[in-house]
């Protein structure tokens, strides 16, 4: 169900003081994620984000009367595909009508699976190694996108609403984990883990920004050591990371307030605001009793069989987490350190860990190729990087022949234009900088800020970066900082 329903104006009491420790966070997240096909769900009417609204339509898309569902065959096996990637058991499945009206569902029901998922009973790790389970991924359709005009955005208060059916009848598919995350960390990191394995095996772009990724998130509270679950409450369409996890902090401090102060919690649907970092009450909850489901009789049940399961399977792309493994085994086995497994999985997460890989066999510093892959490479573009020209410009840095800032303004340029990186820094005019200029310079800087090299002296190693950045600035950026930390620590002796 959407967000278009009437908000109720019912306060969400809250607490600056309330004291978790004694309690404990159950959370279920709902994920839906918009499916890469070309054309929607059951009718050949194209998904394109950003076009002009109601241009993406056709007669099944406005639900007039006669037009019949024609289900989407690369759909299904984008289903699969997820399937399993999350060690999903993939099954015979059957699509349902989910009725209920709003005015950006034109059929007044929504054609979804209900009793019988396409993919059920799976499970995904985290990068900590916890296993966080799939109680079932299926296809439905998505609805149109409701604008209300006003100062809110909301329904409540609006002067007049304005539905795009473009997005209706786009292909979803809703991930739904078990109740097994305990925090707002471990709910990011289920949501980008599960986001990389969508983009990994093609089935998604995973953009939230765009809305063809979101989350529900299903909140409840229990005393430390219960085994009971508590009424939990579904906070509906969070569209980012950081939004999840103020969402989750929000609503579990505010159940916890609710209880400590006498009330109980009711299961309903809430909407996070961002702006005031609160959850407010959408509606009361309703149960699948009130969709009045039943098997839509236009459609046939989808069997995939164990034939189109296994070539789905033998065609897997290696997932994330396996990626993240060879590459910091690529790394440690060419000498350099590991990285932080932050940065490893950034790389992994911008699809540049082939590009590092190609690089360190072309005999690029590793540790310097992984570093630059981690903070220099954000142009989505970087993925088409020559390895062999990324490996020559790391190592002229390496050999000292370029500086870190002059190696990076060799990098923009390459990724943007690509050639070779030496002629790049000989047309820019970058030479390596004499040692004998740079000690100069550098017994200068000591002498002219006594008070900053005692500091120095003393153990104070923010003040390293006084040093490095007068000399960078002396030398508009074509000393090498770690040459000038080299010289600093030769002269404190």
């Amino acid at each position: 169900m959407n967000d278009s329903a009437t908000a109720l104006s019912i306060p969400a009491p809250t607490s600056t003081t309330v004291d978790l420790a004694k309690w404990e966070i159950v959370i279920g997240l709902e994920v839906h994620a918009e499916l890469s096909t070309a054309t929607k769900l059951f009718s050949s009417a194209p998904q394109l984000f950003g076009a002009e609204p109601n241009t993406n339509i056709d007669p099944l898309t406005l639900g007039l009367p006669g037009s019949l569902p024609v289900l989407n065959e690369q759909a299904v096996e984008l289903a699969i595909r997820v399937g399993l990637a999350l060690n999903c058991t993939v099954q015979r499945s059957v699509f349902a009508r989910k009725n209920y009206f709003y005015p950006d569902l034109p059929k007044d029901y929504q054609i979804s699976q209900f009793d019988l998922p396409i993919d059920i009973d799976g499970w995904l790790e985290l990068p900590s190694g916890k296993h966080v389970g799939i109680e079932r991924a299926h296809l439905e359709e998505d609805t149109g996108k409701s604008t209300h005009a006003g100062d809110t955005g909301r329904l409540q208060g609006a002067s007049s609403s304005l539905i795009d059916y473009n997005r209706a009848g786009v292909p979803l598919l809703e991930i739904v984990s078990r109740p097994d995350i305990r925090d707002a960390d471990q709910a990011r990191a289920y949501v980008s883990e599960l986001r990389s394995i969508l983009v990994a095996v093609g089935a998604s772009d995973g953009k939230m920004e765009e809305g063809s990724m979101r989350v529900d998130c299903n909140v409840s509270v229990r005393p430390q050591g219960s085994e009971t679950l508590g009424t939990r409450c579904e906070i509906k369409n969070v569209n980012s990371l950081r939004s999840l996890g103020r969402a989750v902090d929000c609503e579990a401090a505010r159940q916890v307030d609710l209880i400590e102060g006498g009330g109980t919690v009711r299961q309903e649907t809430r909407h996070w605001n961002e702006n005031d970092g609160r959850t407010h009450t959408l509606r009361v909850k309703e149960e699948a009793d009130d969709y009045r489901y039943f098997a839509d009789p236009d459609l046939v049940p989808c069997d995939p069989g164990e034939e189109w399961i296994e070539r789905v399977r033998a065609a897997l792309p290696a997932l994330p987490a396996a990626r993240r493994v060879r590459l910091a085994e690529a790394v440690t086995s060419a000498g350099g350190p590991t990285g932080s497994p932050e940065g490893i999985a950034i790389v992994v997460d911008r699809s540049l860990d082939a590009l590092v890989l190609a690089a360190i066999e072309a005999g690029a510093n590793a540790a310097r190729a992984l570093t630059h892959a981690e903070h220099n490479l954000s142009d989505e573009r970087s993925a088409e990087l020559d390895p062999a020209a990324f490996a020559k410009l790391v190592n002229l840095e390496v050999d000292g022949k370029l500086s870190a800032t002059q190696a990076k303004t060799v990098l923009a340029s390459l990724v943007a234009e690509g050639g070779d990186p030496a002629d790049i820094a000989a047309a820019a005019g970058f030479e390596a900088m004499d040692t004998s200029e740079l000690e100069g310079l550098v017994d200068t800087l000591i002498e002219d800020h006594p008070t900053e090299w005692g500091r120095f002296c003393e153990g104070d190693g923010k003040v390293t970066g006084f040093f490095v950045g007068q000399v960078m600035r002396a030398t508009k950026g074509q000393a090498d900082g770690k040459v000038v930390t080299q010289l600093l620590n030769a002269r404190k002796g």
